[in-house]
């Protein structure tokens, strides 16, 4: 089993109660074992359209990575992130 990665990238609307949406995520990213690879950072946009923060949490595999967005931890947070920011969010098997 290969592991799976959440690839996110956002664009934050309300830069002042976003870190709300990080802390009701927290209970979900710990309970599924949740490692952040890229969190946020400089980056330059070689092509196409980028947003402002990019994010790559790596899980054991597909079904943790799924279990976690799924799970009602992460629907709660989900629900306050979407009142800040603009995402745009995949689940991807490792190489």
């Amino acid at each position: 089993m290969s592991k799976a990665y959440w690839i996110v990238r956002v664009s934050v609307r309300d830069e002042a109660n976003y870190p709300d949406y990080l802390a009701a995520a927290k209970p979900a990213f710990e309970k599924f074992g949740a490692r952040f690879i890229v969190r946020g950072g400089a980056f330059e946009a070689m092509e196409g359209t980028a947003r402002d923060r990019n994010v790559v949490v790596e899980f054991a595999d597909r079904a943790t990575a799924t279990a976690c967005y799924r799970s009602p931890e992460y629907q709660s947070a989900k629900a306050i992130r979407q009142k800040y920011a603009d995402a745009d969010f995949i689940i991807i098997d490792g190489a």
